[in-house]
């Protein structure tokens, strides 16, 4: 019975890594938010979106590329903390028992 939860637990921490690899890389990956921009401002161009919408919609974009650059600088939340849109999640390592 050890054995069989040893690998239940070792292949639920192999997926959860997996998951959090590709959920790191889409965080830091900043060329589908400038396709985003350069495709609201084909809209803004064909008329598609106002002015005012578009400045709303590159603001938020900007913004968080700002955030992206600032995570590769190195500017991270403190261990075992972490910010994702607005929610505070806190990690929990089962090594450290």
């Amino acid at each position: 019975m050890l054995i069989v939860d040893r690998m239940l637990v070792g292949g639920i921490k192999f997926v959860l890594g997996k998951i959090a690899a590709a959920v790191d890389a889409e965080l830091n990956d900043d060329s589908r938010l400038r396709e985003e921009l350069l495709a609201a401002q084909m809209r803004l161009e064909l008329g598609e979106m106002t002015p005012e919408q578009f400045a709303a919609f590159e603001n938020d974009i900007l913004a968080r590329l700002r955030e992206i650059r600032e995570r590769q600088r190195g500017v991270e939340p403190a261990p075992g903390e972490m910010k994702v849109t607005g929610v505070e999640a806190t990690a929990y390592d089962s090594t450290e028992e």
